[in-house]
């Protein structure tokens, strides 16, 4: 997968990063498409307004950087977390960047434990945003202060009583998964990877805090998830 391109002596040109926009809203990725290319060394080289279409784009656009709102959707207010699970999964190499109006320290919390590398506000100025771009395309981590001090507040608040809670996605994948199927064919019924699957019963084992799928479905039951 094409991430920077290789660094520049001296006196040449510096690397680029290639990044691709996830918004639903077409303003904001032209917004930031016009602002992030006045920069040398960022490239925006793809644009999505769903996780459908991110997904088909982001294959032929390898981008480095994918720069993710969470709400993707009017119905919906975990889409961008589920994306962010199948880029992590599909893409381990690739940073995802979420650039977000949401700031709660449960959502942060979700959005580092789904993959992603940084997670600023939209608010944030452009210098902000530009270096957080830049941290995540090298490897590290991004949060703006809030962010971080969202997951400080997270990190020491005491459960909440829904660690258990299922994401949409993963419910279906529970159902599946009751039904014996493999995470291949969980897969193709759902129109995602077989990793991507395989991410998800991951994912429900540790919620329910089990290490079989039986006792997976077992404790589900219980639980009335199914």
């Amino acid at each position: 997968m094409a991430a920077l391109t290789p660094l520049a002596a001296p006196g040449t040109a510096t690397a680029t990063v290639d990044i691709m926009l996830v918004d639903d809203h077409a303003i904001v990725r032209q917004g930031l498409r016009s602002i992030l290319e006045r920069e040398r060394d960022l490239r925006v080289v793809g644009e999505a307004s769903t996780a459908a279409e991110a997904l088909a784009v982001i294959g032929r656009a390898r981008p480095a950087v994918v720069l993710l709102d969470l709400k993707l959707s009017t119905s919906s207010d975990t889409e961008g977390l589920e994306l962010c699970e199948e880029l992590a999964a599909q893409h381990p190499q690739l940073a995802v960047l979420v650039l977000t109006t949401f700031l709660d320290e449960q959502l942060v919390l979700r959005a580092v434990q789904a993959g992603a590398r940084g997670y600023v506000v939209k608010d944030v100025d452009m210098t902000g945003l530009v270096r957080a771009i830049r941290d995540v395309a090298r490897g590290e981590s991004a949060f703006d202060a809030r962010s971080a001090a969202a997951i400080i507040r997270g990190l020491k608040a005491p459960p909440a009583g829904d660690d258990k809670k299922l994401t949409p996605r993963e419910c279906e994948v529970l159902g599946l998964l009751a039904r014996g199927l493999s995470n291949r064919d969980i897969g193709r019924r759902l129109y995602i990877s077989e990793t991507t699957a395989k991410f998800h019963v991951g994912n429900i084992l540790r919620k329910l805090g089990v290490t079989r799928r039986a006792e997976a479905v077992y404790e589900a039951s219980k639980m009335g998830f199914i």
